[in-house]
């Protein structure tokens, strides 16, 4: 009898751990992209980086710039491939008015956050961002290195 093929339990594609440090993310939404076949293939094979892209809106729709997806081999001889094609975020009417009102505060943005699996649709995880001040860089760093000698102290003190 043939085994059944073991699913992947990480449902990550790409995170944009660069967002949650330069920016102070507030109001968080959850839209899907419109993609094409070999993109989507792409995306299982793990090829999709969101690190240096963000939203803009046009036309009361919401774009995402500079998101770039490698083509796989296969299907870049079928197709012209282009890796940092703007791609349409699927978002409600609702949700595109309250992104928009936020952009157009002074100091906020929209980026996203991650790109990952919803069954078998891709969705692309979209923060309200403030950018942070180079102060507040540092005191995120300051905080994440003594959180990380915390826990080497605590495990130094469990093993002796």
């Amino acid at each position: 009898m043939a085994k059944k093929a073991q699913k992947n339990s990480d449902s990550t594609i790409a995170l944009n751990k660069k967002a949650k440090f330069d920016y102070e993310l507030h109001e968080r939404f959850e839209a899907g992209i419109a993609l094409t076949g070999w993109e989507v293939k792409s995306l299982r094979a793990g090829k999709g980086n969101i690190t240096d892209c963000y939203v803009i809106f046009k036309n009361n729709e919401a774009w995402l710039l500079a998101c770039q997806i490698q083509p796989l081999l296969s299907a870049s001889t079928h197709f012209v491939t282009d890796p940092f094609r703007t791609r349409k975020l699927l978002l409600n009417r609702r949700e595109i008015n309250r992104l928009q009102e936020a952009v157009e505060q002074k100091g906020y943005t929209v980026v996203p956050i991650a790109l990952y699996w919803k069954a078998h649709i891709v969705k692309c995880e979209i923060a309200i961002a403030k950018g942070k001040q180079l102060h507040d860089k540092r005191e995120t760093e300051k905080e994440r290195d003594w959180a990380r000698e915390k826990q080497r102290l605590f495990q130094k003190d469990q093993r002796g």
